[in-house]
């Protein structure tokens, strides 16, 4: 069940929820009124209106991301006919995403909750950013930025701060530009949101400021564990996906055009259209480079500080259940 959860997760929003179910019966409520039902689940209705929140804007995002410029597509049959069928479906796609993110709206207002209103606005507006990190090809497809030449050897170690929370140092490996993008790029698309939710999950919850803290960097680094697993995903050996177009900004191509600049050669091809880019002779340059293993090393330590965070929460099912998912993600 786990490797279905995880496994070609990009889509799979349910997950989210199910997160947001499991972080709330972990930590329990406390000083909140709830009926016997919400007793025996250990759920409380607004934390479940919360989790289905959470998946609609989830969703709508990916709704969103998907539209097409049909100006910028080579069609094989009947240009006229196949732009106005694209220009249709996106339409529809508008439409459905526009229809989720009114009705997480709607749920988030019956919430009542002035502090969550702030939180998820907040999301919102990280979502909307995460449109505009770094360069686009003509579909709004991310690619790769120039990096700054560095003022220090790549291998020296720093502790780096994380985006969105200046609360502390998020580990020990080198920081880089390519790094700092990465994370940039992630913690404003998905890590913000599962984040905030989990923290507004504990708000609901009754629990304090220095608990709510803590459920925002679980989500936070769950979440980023869980990029860095997918990113990994065409470049394991014997991956089904590995001769098929991935993000040219995962952290393997990333972390390999640091270490090998040339490579901007042929992604630069893409500026137009990423589909311009030889997909395949990118994989097996990146297989044969450094950025594979980087990338594992940077999924098991992301991985790490969202079990530490559990430590917080009671041993439980629930507890289990999140630790579980963090261990279907590890890599040898």
């Amino acid at each position: 069940m786990l490797r279905g959860l995880l496994y070609d997760g990009g889509n799979n929003t349910q997950a989210w929820g199910l997160i947001v179910l499991l972080v709330s019966k972990a930590a329990g409520h406390r000083d909140v009124e709830s009926s016997a039902d919400e007793k025996k689940s250990g759920v409380l209705r607004t934390q479940r209106a919360l989790a289905e929140i959470a998946e609609m804007i989830r969703t709508s995002h990916l709704m969103h991301n998907g539209l097409l410029n049909p100006d910028g597509l080579q069609f094989a049959r009947e240009p006229a006919v196949a732009h106005n069928d694209m220009a249709f479906g996106n339409k529809i796609a508008l439409l459905s995403g526009d229809y989720l993110l009114a009705n997480s709206y709607e749920e988030l207002s019956a919430l009542r909750n002035q502090r969550i209103m702030e939180l998820i606005a907040s999301a919102l507006r990280d979502l909307a950013e995460s449109a505009f990190v770094g360069r686009r090809d003509a579909q709004n497809n991310p690619l790769p930025s120039p990096f700054e030449p560095l003022d220090r050897p790549i291998g020296s170690v720093v502790m780096r701060h994380d985006p969105l929370q200046p609360s502390g140092p998020l580990g020990s490996m080198p920081l880089t530009p390519a790094l700092d993008d990465w994370t940039k790029r992630n913690v404003l698309s998905a890590g913000s949101l599962l984040g905030k939710v989990c923290q507004g999950t504990l708000i609901l919850g009754g629990h304090g400021e220095q608990l709510q803290k803590k459920g925002f960097l679980f989500g936070k680094h769950l979440s980023l564990a869980w990029q860095a697993y997918l990113d990994l995903e065409p470049f394991l050996i014997g991956s089904p996906y590995s001769l098929e177009i991935f993000n040219l900004t995962s952290a393997p191509v990333m972390f390999h055009l640091e270490h090998d600049p040339s490579l901007f050669e042929e992604i630069d091809k893409g500026v137009n259209s990423i589909h311009d880019v030889d997909y395949i002779k990118v994989h097996e340059i990146v297989m044969n480079g450094p950025g594979v293993e980087y990338t594992k090393q940077l999924q098991k330590e992301h991985s790490q500080k969202a079990m530490e965070v559990l430590t917080v929460f009671e041993e439980s099912d629930a507890r289990t259940a999140l630790s579980n998912i963090i261990v279907a993600m590890d890599r040898e």
